[in-house]
């Protein structure tokens, strides 16, 4: 599991280094059931097809996703308007994009565009019944936290 997940980690600290100015902590990553609710109120999805499939999404609570707009935008947000949901499917997108480029050796991929999910308690459906969810939790800004979660199922001699 590290040689897979440890690219996404790579990716999503250098990210929000680059685009927030902040240092990501890596929790343990886990596996996540399917039908798993859980209680963030934003999610951006990107999808992944070609010689692989799957989704990489990331979830927040409103106060992270508030902080990372007004930091990207230089400008106050004080709810999850039509701006805050561009900001966090633009993180989203930058994030598959850069491991995209990374797995280009083993795998030709697409990614969709962004898909936001809002909503206390909202789920997401993750695409084949035998890909595993992997979960990966961060701490932002010190006290805040989000989850990175992907989904990849290799299609190569499929």
């Amino acid at each position: 599991m590290e040689k897979y997940i440890q690219p996404f980690i790579g990716i999503c600290k250098n990210v929000f280094k680059e685009i927030a100015g902040c240092e990501l902590s890596a929790d343990r990553p886990y596996f996540a059931e399917k039908e798993t609710v859980n209680d963030w109120d934003i999610s951006a999805v990107i999808g992944i097809t070609g010689e692989a499939r799957g989704a990489v999404v990331i979830s927040m609570k409103t106060p992270l996703a508030l902080l990372l707009t007004d930091i990207l935008t230089g400008s106050k947000h004080t709810e999850l308007d039509d701006e805050v949901v561009d900001a966090i499917g633009e993180i989203v997108n930058i994030i598959a994009g850069n491991v995209k480029k990374d797995l280009e050796e083993s795998f030709r991929l697409i990614i969709s565009l962004p898909t936001i999910i809002q909503g206390k308690e909202h789920m997401i459906t993750w695409p084949s019944g035998r890909t595993r969810i992997i979960c990966i939790p961060f701490n932002a800004f010190e006290n805040q936290v989000f989850v990175l979660s992907v989904a990849i199922e290799s299609l190569k001699g499929v």
